[in-house]
């Protein structure tokens, strides 16, 4: 079997076990997808935000900037 899964890395040694694993050859890391993410400060925003139309995003703008 084989599967492809994405997860993220809250904590160094959870990637130090996924790095054990792969030596143990139980799994491959794609090195090409280890990237680290500063997501501390916006993490709070998930779910908060609902897609809009450009035109209205700046049509909103221009309403705050006074024009």
């Amino acid at each position: 079997m084989h599967y492809t899964v994405t997860i993220d890395v809250l904590n160094d040694n959870a990637l130090d076990l996924l790095r054990n694993l792969e030596n143990l050859g139980l799994i491959r890391l794609h090195e090409s997808t280890l990237q680290m993410k500063d997501t501390s400060g916006i993490r709070f925003l998930k779910g908060k935000m609902t897609k809009q139309p450009v035109e209205e995003i700046e049509r909103e703008f221009r309403r705050l900037r006074g024009k």
